[in-house]
């Protein structure tokens, strides 16, 4: 029996239930300042570059450049809600408030606080996602069935984005910290995606590492549900996303757990 429990249930399901609680308990206290900043933060960039840029230029690929921008503004909506999210938040828990600690004294082990806060953290940035989308339909943007593919794909790419949030979270000591992070990771990621123009105008070099970008395989994901699927390009993308979330959150249990555990 011994060894049937080490091995089976890794991760136990109350157990990540019970973080999946605490994190429920704590956004319904603050969901109106958290909900605001993630969802309206997007959507003036939305506005603010489809009429700004959208005076200069009417089209992009075929597409009418404010459709354009709110399909890519999904993903924006989508990094910031998780990264932010689970850098800050973790840090916070982490160092300040030990929360992370209290956990550990109850039969929860990192491996469940980790994977709970970020599938808590993914689902939630899949519902942010939505809002752009929803302010596109005010200028424009023709509604398509594949459309309802969209909450998933931000909650996959969410996940990912929260698991690489933990994971700088965990090698960070302070909030300055992060500011490395945000310069030199997030904000490279958030304008090579081809969130706001094309990459196809990019030098050669920079097209073959926006292939790397998550980010990039979000916006096209979504892109493709509103304009017309892609399946066999499309294929590609859900498997990038499927191997940036897995690989981020071992990383993000791995890092997290040399600071918890000494």
């Amino acid at each position: 029996m011994t060894g049937v429990s080490s091995t089976v249930r890794r991760i136990e399901p109350v157990s990540l239930a019970a973080v999946w609680i605490r994190e429920w308990i704590v956004f319904v206290y603050y969901w109106r300042t958290r909900t605001f900043a993630a969802v309206v933060e997007p959507v003036i960039m939305l506005v603010a570059f489809g009429f700004g840029f959208g005076k200069l230029v009417s089209h992009v690929e075929g597409i009418p450049y404010i459709q354009f921008v709110g399909t890519g503004a999904v993903a924006t909506a989508v990094l910031f809600s998780a990264a932010f999210s689970a850098m800050f938040d973790s840090l916070y828990k982490r160092r300040y408030q030990r929360v992370y600690d209290a956990m550990l004294a109850a039969p929860v082990d990192v491996e469940e606080i980790v994977t709970g806060e970020v599938l808590f953290l993914g689902m939630r940035a899949g519902v942010y996602g939505v809002a752009p989308l929803l302010v596109a339909f005010c200028f424009g943007l023709p509604p398509a069935p594949a459309m309802v593919l969209v909450p998933l794909v931000g909650v996959l790419t969410g996940i990912g984005f929260a698991s690489l949030g933990m994971l700088f979270s965990a090698a960070a000591t302070t909030f300055d910290d992060l500011s490395y992070v945000i310069s030199g990771v997030i904000t490279p990621l958030f304008l090579v995606a081809g969130t706001f123009f094309p990459l196809n105008r990019l030098p050669g070099w920079l097209r073959t590492a926006a292939q790397f970008n998550p980010l990039y395989h979000c916006v096209e994901l979504v892109r493709h549900c509103a304009f017309g699927l892609r399946p066999g390009a499309d294929v590609l993308h859900v498997g990038a996303l499927i191997v940036f979330a897995v690989l981020a959150w071992r990383l993000a249990v791995w890092r997290t757990r040399t600071r918890l555990i000494v």
